[in-house]
């Protein structure tokens, strides 16, 4: 999570969307970096619009736009896929080192996942609390351009974008009748990214 103070800006970290290399880009230029632990560096807008936004409201009468980056839900499972398909997971809960990401997905849409399949959920990550005001900036994943394009502007920089935490290759082949399942299932995953910026 990175907070911009005097250009009202909260660019929320969304798991597997490319939030570690713009955390490096842009860390000397926040005024509140938030890397660890995962579950701060990660906070959902409902987390954020409870705890941080609301210091903002209590301590200083204004209000941070929050922006984020939301990829399409097929590839962020791949992603999810390959990142805990890496060596070093081997015998791990979380690994998939010995799983097809057809089978991922198939684990995915059990209602208890089992460890290795329980990435979250992009659509969750958005849900806003009943008073809460959500995310104003939402952008595409693979429309990079548009991304550094609008935080250029916003502040004032130019931006140079380091590579970083990329997933290993993997095949990430998907039976038809999979993903037709998992997109019926998860409509509202799709929704999220096909509304984004």
């Amino acid at each position: 999570m990175l907070v911009f103070y005097e250009e009202r800006l909260a660019f929320l970290a969304v798991p597997k969307t490319g939030s570690t290399a713009y955390h490096s880009a842009l860390r000397d230029r926040a005024d509140f970096v938030v890397t660890h632990p995962p579950e701060l560096k990660h906070a959902p807008v409902r987390r954020f619009d409870r705890f941080f936004q609301n210091i903002f409201l209590k301590m200083y009468d204004t209000e941070m736009e929050i922006m984020a980056v939301v990829r399409e839900p097929i590839d962020w499972l791949g992603s999810w896929y390959r990142f805990r398909n890496r060596d070093d997971l081997i015998g791990h809960p979380h690994s998939t080192h010995d799983v097809s990401f057809d089978a991922f997905v198939q684990a995915y849409m059990q209602d208890k996942r089992p460890e290795f399949a329980d990435v979250g959920s992009q659509s969750q990550f958005f849900r806003t609390r009943s008073n809460g005001r959500g995310a104003t900036h939402i952008f595409k994943y693979e429309n990079q351009t548009r991304i550094l394009e609008f935080l250029q502007t916003r502040l004032n920089m130019e931006i140079d974008l380091p590579l970083e935490n990329v997933s290993p290759a993997g095949d990430l082949n998907l039976s038809k009748d999979t993903e037709n399942r998992f997109r019926n299932r998860f409509a509202a995953e799709f929704a999220i990214h096909d509304a984004a910026l």
